[in-house]
C-alpha cells in the first residue's frame, strides 16, 4: 500500500466506527504558548482533554502533520543519520473524549492492523504498562495475543501531558523486522536495535496527577493514540527505512536530479528530501525565515538542507525547486501546499539566495580553523563567529563536525555570544540613565485610558542617574507618580508629553518612559522648583495624544487587513506609532504591489468609515485566546492582558482582535481616514508599510490636489482631464521623436555620398574616418552600414561632435575583420577624446567627451591603422 492508501484507509476504517474525521490542524498551535510547534496529534485537542473545551463529538481521528525541530522535542542532528528521525511527520491517530476507553481503543488497533492491513499478528509484540491489569487481560484474554510476544513496562508505558495534569498507562504495539535484524523485543537488554520497531501508542488517560504527586482517577477517562505514517508505510511496503517507502522515494529522485546525486542512500540527500516538507509545511502555515522563536527554526532547517546540497558538489540555487515535487506527492492530501506553492518557492529562494552569499565564505573560515585544529573539538569562538557573521546555526556547525568525528566547545560559544549581548546591552544605553540606585517599591497606577488630566503625588525624582529629593527651575530630569495620565513608551507607541504644574511650579514633560512598574515623566523644570511628597495637576497634551490613538487605532485595522489580502502569514514584526504617522512592520516574503496596497487601504477605510465601538476588556490570557485575540510566540505575558476589539462582525467574529495595552479611538470613525504613504523591504521575509491618518491624511490629500492643479494650469486642462492631456502629449512627443530621427537618418544618408568620396586607401585598404555634424547614434549606425556598403570593403569611423560630447561608431567589413576588429579601433578613438567603447570585430561604438580633438583624432587615424593592420 502506498502512503496516501494508508492515511485514507486509516481515516476511512476510523470514520466507519463513528470517528469524526477531522483536519489536520497548522503546526503553530493555536492554543499552547508552551509548544513551539505542533508535535504530536492530541496537541489540537488538548483543550478537550483538558475539559476546558467541548466539541460536537466524542470520537476523532486525523492525520496530523508535526513537527519537532525545536524545544524539547528536536530531532534535527539525526535526520538522515538513522532509519526513523524526521523533522517533519504525519501521525495517524484516534481519539475519545470521555466515549470508549481501554477496550474499544484496543480492539480498534488490532482489528485495523490484522483485518485491515493484514499484518501477520506473529510479527506484532503488544506492551503495557506494568501496573495495567485491565489491558493485559483485554489483549491476552479476549484479543488473543500469544504470552510469548507480550511484555509489562514501567516508565516506558506510562504517558502525562506534563509534572500535573492528566495521564495514565500506555499501550505500545510493535513490528518485528525478523530475525536477521539485530535487537531483542521490547524490555530486553538490547531493545533500543532495530528489529523491533514501535508503530502505535495507545494512550489511556485515566488520572489526574496533582502537585503532590497523587494521581486521582478522572471522572472521563479518554483515550489518545498516535501511529506514524511514514513507520507503519515502511512496514506495509517490506521495507526497513522510512526513506525507501514511496513518498520519500519520490523525494529522493526529485532531490538527486536536482542536484545531480544518483546514490538515493546517500545521507545528504536524505536530509534535503526531509527538511523539504518540515520547510514547505511550515512556511504553509505561516512561519517565515527570520533571527528568533519559529522563524528561526525554519533558518536552521533550510540552511542545514542547503549545505547539504553544497556538500553534493552542487553550489547553485536549489532547495525551492523541490516544492512542486513535494505538491505532487501531497498536495492532495493537503491542498493548502499547492494552493501556497508560491509563496513556499519564493521564501525558499529568498533565504536561499542570502545564504549562499556567506555559505562559501564561512566554510573557508571553517576549513581554515580545522587545518589548525589541534585536538578533537572545535573551539568556541569559531563557532560563534560561524554564527555571528556567516549565519551558520549551531546545529549546523555540530552537523559538519559530526561528520568529522569533531565536537563542540558550547561552553566556548555561550561566552562568546554573552560577551556580544553585553556589548549590545552598553550600546542601547541611553544617554540619560534613570535606572541606577533607585529605591522604589509599588507601581505607578495608570489614568490614561479613561482621563488626559489627572492629581498625582511625586514619589520619586531621578537627576543624572541619581534619586534626588528636589528638582530645581532649569534643571532637567525624571518625576516618579503614584499615580499618572500620561501614557509610557511601550507597544510601539511613544510616551505622551505635557505638564506638571502645582500653583507656578511647572515641569514640562517631553517624555514618559516605563523603569519596571512606575512611569518616569522625563523633561525639564520650567518655572520653580518640585520635590518628594508633592502634589501635582498632570496634564497630557490632548491633542498629540488623540493623534496619536488615531494612529495606533489604525494599525489594528492595517494588520487585520494585510493579513486578510495577503494571507495569515503575515505577523506583526514591530510598529512605531506617534502622533504624526505610523510605521507597520510585518512578515511577508515579497514586495506588496500597488493593487494589493489600494485593496488593503479600502479594507481599513470600508472599517473606518463603519464607525464601530472599539470595546476593550481585560481578562485572563486564556479567556482572551478563546475570543480569538491574537499573540505573537515569544511575546511575555501578565496574568492580566487587555483586549482590543475593532470593526465590523463577521459570523460573530470581529475584524481585529488582538491583545494591546496602548491608548485608542472610541469609535473607528474617530480615525476619520488612512492613506498608506510608502511600502519597503528592511529584511529578508520583512516589509513595511507606512500611513497617516486623520488630519495628515486630509493634508496629504490636500497636497495632491493642490499638485494637480498646478499640472492641469500648466497644460491648460481641467484636472480631470490631466491623464487625457498627458498622454496626448506623450503621444504628440512620441510622433516627433520619431520624425526627428527620420529627419537625421536622411540628413546622413545625404551626406553618405560625399563622405565616401573623402575614404582613403592605407596599406591597400579603403578607409573612411570623417566627421558627420548633426547625427545621432542610430542614425550614426546606420550611416556607417552605408558607408561600408558603398566601399565594398574596407574600414569606417565615424563621429558626430555635440556641445559636450562625441559619438563614434566604428565598422570593418567582413573580410577584414581578421586584419582589424573595429573594437580595437574604437578602444582607441574613444580613449583620445576621454573616453571608452568597444564592441564586435565588425562593428563598435562609444564616445568621448573632449570635443576638441577631434580633429587631431581623426588625422591620426590613418597611422593608427597603418601600424595595426596585420
Amino acid at each position: 500500500m502506498k502512503s496516501a492508501q494508508i492515511r485514507e484507509a486509516f481515516l476511512d476504517y476510523f470514520a466507519e466506527q463513528g470517528h469524526t474525521r477531522v483536519p489536520s490542524s497548522s503546526l503553530v498551535p493555536g492554543n499552547d504558548p508552551t509548544l513551539m510547534f505542533t508535535n504530536a496529534g492530541m496537541v489540537q485537542f488538548k483543550d478537550t482533554f483538558l475539559g476546558q473545551e467541548t466539541r460536537p463529538y466524542v470520537r476523532a481521528a486525523s492525520s496530523q502533520r508535526c513537527v519537532r525541530a525545536g524545544g524539547k522535542h528536536n530531532d534535527l542532528e539525526n535526520v538522515g543519520y538513522t532509519a526513523r528521525h524526521h523533522t517533519f511527520f504525519e501521525m495517524l491517530g484516534n481519539f475519545s473524549f470521555g466515549d470508549y476507553f481501554k477496550r474499544e481503543a484496543i480492539q480498534y488497533a488490532w482489528q485495523f492492523l490484522t483485518k485491515v492491513l493484514g499484518l501477520p499478528e506473529e510479527r506484532l509484540w503488544v506492551t503495557v504498562h506494568i501496573s495495567d491489569d485491565e489491558a493485559a487481560d483485554i489483549w491476552l484474554k479476549e484479543v488473543g495475543v500469544s504470552a510469548e510476544r507480550f511484555s509489562r513496562l514501567d516508565e516506558d508505558n506510562f504517558w502525562q501531558m506534563g509534572d500535573t495534569g492528566p495521564c495514565g498507562p500506555s499501550s505500545e504495539i510493535f513490528y518485528d523486522h525478523g530475525e536477521d535484524v539485530p535487537g531483542g523485543p521490547p524490555g530486553s537488554d538490547n531493545d533500543d536495535l532495530d528489529r523491533y520497531i514501535e508503530i502505535w501508542n495507545l494512550v489511556f488517560m485515566q488520572y489526574e496527577r496533582t502537585a503532590d504527586g497523587e494521581l486521582h482517577p478522572l471522572p472521563k477517562p479518554s483515550v489518545d493514540t498516535g501511529m506514524g505514517l511514514e513507520r507503519i508505510a515502511a512496514v506495509m511496503q517490506g521495507v526497513h527505512s522510512n526513506y525507501e517507502i514511496d513518498l520519500f522515494q519520490a523525494l529522493l529522485k526529485a532531490a538527486g536530479e536536482i542536484v545531480g546525486c544518483t546514490n538515493l542512500e546517500e545521507k545528504s540527500l536524505r536530509v534535503i528530501a526531509d527538511h523539504i516538507r518540515s520547510c514547505a509545511f511550515l512556511i504553509a502555515d505561516g512561519v517565515l525565515p527570520s533571527n528568533e522563536g519559529r522563524g528561526y527554526v525554519l533558518r536552521r532547517i533550510i540552511r542545514r538542507a542547503v549545505r547539504h546540497g553544497h556538500k553534493l558538489g552542487h553550489e547553485n540555487i536549489f532547495f525551492y525547486k523541490l516544492v512542486a515535487a513535494l505538491v505532487e506527492q501531497m498536495g492532495e492530501a493537503y491542498p493548502e501546499l499547492r494552493e501556497k506553492q508560491s509563496i513556499i518557492e519564493n521564501a525558499l529562494r529568498k533565504e536561499e539566495e542570502q545564504f549562499a552569499k556567506t555559505l562559501d565564505k564561512g566554510m573557508a573560515l571553517l576549513e581554515e580553523g580545522l587545518s589548525s585544529l589541534r585536538g578533537s573539538e572545535i573551539p568556541g569562538e569559531l563557532v560563534f563567529t560561524l554564527y555571528d557573521t556567516f549565519g551558520f546555526p549551531t546545529d549546523l556547525t555540530q552537523d559538519i563536525a559530526r561528520e568529522r568525528s569533531l565536537t563542540l566547545d558550547m561552553a566556548g560559544y555561550d561566552a562568546a555570544m554573552e560577551a556580544q549581548r553585553e556589548r549590545a546591552r552598553a550600546a542601547g544605553k541611553f544617554k540619560v540613565d534613570y535606572t541606577g540606585n533607585l529605591d522604589l517599591e509599588g507601581a505607578t497606577e495608570f489614568l490614561g485610558y479613561d482621563a488626559t488630566a489627572g492629581t498625582g503625588k511625586v514619589v520619586a525624582i531621578l537627576r543624572d542617574g541619581e534619586q534626588v529629593e528636589r528638582l530645581e527651575e532649569g534643571e532637567s530630569g525624571a518625576i516618579i507618580l503614584d499615580r499618572t495620565p500620561f501614557y509610557a513608551e511601550s507597544g510601539g507607541q511613544v510616551g505622551d508629553s505635557g505638564y506638571l504644574q502645582a500653583s507656578a511650579n511647572r515641569f514640562e514633560v517631553m517624555d514618559c518612559s516605563k523603569l519596571g512598574s512606575h512611569h518616569l515623566h522625563q523633561g525639564k523644570m520650567l518655572s520653580g522648583s518640585l520635590a518628594v511628597g508633592d502634589s501635582v495637576e498632570a496634564d497630557v497634551a490632548d491633542e498629540v495624544r488623540q493623534s496619536t490613538a488615531l494612529n495606533h487605532s489604525a494599525t489594528h485595522l492595517l494588520h487585520a487587513a494585510l493579513r486578510k489580502v495577503l494571507g495569515e502569514h503575515v505577523t506583526q514584526k514591530g510598529s512605531l506609532v506617534d502622533s504624526e504617522r505610523l510605521r507597520f512592520d510585518f512578515s511577508h516574503p515579497e514586495a506588496v504591489t500597488v493593487k494589493q496596497l489600494r485593496v488593503i487601504e479600502t479594507l481599513v477605510n470600508s472599517q473606518i468609515r463603519a464607525n464601530t465601538a472599539v470595546e476593550t476588556e481585560e481578562t485572563d490570557i486564556e479567556t482572551a485566546r478563546a475570543k480569538g485575540a491574537m499573540a505573537l510566540f515569544g511575546e511575555k505575558y501578565g496574568d492580566t492582558v487587555r483586549v482590543l476589539t475593532m470593526g465590523e462582525r463577521t459570523n460573530n467574529a470581529a475584524f481585529s482582535v488582538e491583545l494591546c495595552g496602548g491608548t485608542h479611538v472610541e469609535r473607528t470613525g474617530d480615525i476619520g481616514l488612512l492613506r498608506i504613504v510608502a511600502e519597503s523591504g528592511i529584511a529578508s521575509g520583512q516589509r513595511r508599510i507606512e500611513a497617516v491618518t486623520g488630519a495628515h491624511a486630509l493634508a496629504l490629500f490636500d497636497e495632491a490636489q493642490q499638485r494637480l492643479d498646478h499640472a492641469a494650469a500648466l497644460l491648460k486642462t481641467r484636472p480631470d482631464h490631466v491623464a487625457d492631456k498627458v498622454e496626448q502629449l506623450l503621444a504628440n512627443n512620441r510622433k516627433l521623436e520619431k520624425e526627428l530621427a527620420q529627419l537625421k537618418t536622411r540628413l546622413a544618408s545625404g551626406a553618405s555620398g560625399d563622405l565616401s568620396s573623402q575614404a582613403v586607401e592605407v596599406s591597400g585598404v579603403k578607409l573612411l574616418a570623417a566627421s558627420v555634424e548633426g547625427a545621432d547614434a542610430k542614425s550614426l549606425r546606420d550611416l556607417a552600414d552605408q558607408m561600408k556598403n558603398k566601399l565594398g570593403s574596407g574600414i569606417v569611423l565615424l563621429a558626430a561632435p555635440g556641445e559636450d560630447k562625441v559619438a563614434l561608431i566604428a565598422a570593418v567589413t567582413k573580410d577584414l575583420t581578421g586584419r582589424l576588429a573595429a573594437g580595437d579601433l574604437m578602444r582607441f578613438a574613444a580613449g583620445e577624446l576621454g573616453g571608452k567603447g568597444g564592441g564586435r570585430p565588425d562593428m563598435a561604438q562609444g564616445g568621448g567627451v573632449n570635443v576638441d580633438a577631434l580633429p587631431a583624432l581623426l588625422k591620426a587615424i590613418p597611422e593608427w591603422v597603418k601600424t595595426n593592420i596585420r
